[in-house]
């Protein structure tokens, strides 16, 4: 379901909440859709399960998913629950966008190869719904 780079600067948590997020906004899980126990995601991944724990509280308290100690981690919602104010989601997408497109330029990408790669993720995330397996 999703990959981690044990290498990167970024921590284990955050890669995994970002992974989580990107494929419940992409479409690949819905709600009702059953993601791997914390025990299996950090056997799949050679982690620690505590890791995984904390990334699924994370996603928990976001209101993106649902799940109980012993229960089936599931997918609750497509939207953040209204819990973080907007003017403040909206400031952290800006600055995600903002970082994403300092390490394309840092990673050597030049403007036309950045926003390619930047269309490329818009049409990926906003495909036309009816083309999303079922």
């Amino acid at each position: 379901m999703l990959t981690i780079d044990p290498d990167s600067d970024t921590p284990l948590v955050e890669q995994i909440v970002a992974a989580v997020r990107l494929a419940i906004a992409g479409g690949e899980v819905r709600p009702g859709d059953e993601l791997p126990s914390v025990r299996q995601l950090a056997n799949d991944l050679g982690i620690n399960l505590n890791t995984v724990a904390r990334a699924y509280r994370v996603l928990h308290g976001q209101g993106l998913l649902h799940g109980a100690r012993g229960r089936n981690t599931r997918v609750t919602a497509t939207v953040e629950t209204p819990g973080v104010a907007p003017s403040l989601a909206r400031t952290r997408a800006a600055r995600a966008i903002g970082s994403a497109i300092a390490d394309a330029k840092l990673a050597g990408l030049s403007l036309p190869e950045t926003e390619a790669a930047i269309a490329a993720q818009l049409r990926w995330i906003w495909r036309d719904a009816s083309r999303r397996p079922a």
